[in-house]
């Protein structure tokens, strides 16, 4: 974690920007137990179908994503969140610009 970013008070959506036709991330904090990361989409980009050995949370910050778990189709926007089951087929797509926070937990 950046010394910068430690025991301030901090807009998450400011921490990042869009890029066009690219997905951005950066790490906040990475620790042996598990990371948080954010993310920005710009519209239609995406991460195609993945697993992870353990839960992920995802809240989105800005705009709208489609996240599909196992085949069932979810639809976020801003103020919503989700938590993918570890090793559960997972992947999501950019519906417009959106942002979100990924906080994984290893267990």
């Amino acid at each position: 974690m950046s010394e910068e970013l430690k025991a301030r008070t901090l807009r998450v959506e400011d921490l990042i920007e869009y890029q066009e036709g690219a997905v951005v991330s950066k790490e906040i904090i990475r620790k042996t137990t598990g990371t948080v990361t954010i993310f920005a989409f710009d519209k239609g980009e995406g991460l195609s179908e993945h697993t992870a050995p353990f839960d992920a949370m995802v809240q989105v910050m800005d705009g709208r994503a489609e996240i599909v778990i196992s085949g069932k189709k979810n639809y976020l926007e801003k103020g919503d969140m989700i938590i993918m089951p570890a090793n559960e087929p997972h992947s999501l797509h950019a519906l417009e610009r959106f942002k979100m926070v990924l906080t994984m937990i290893r267990s």
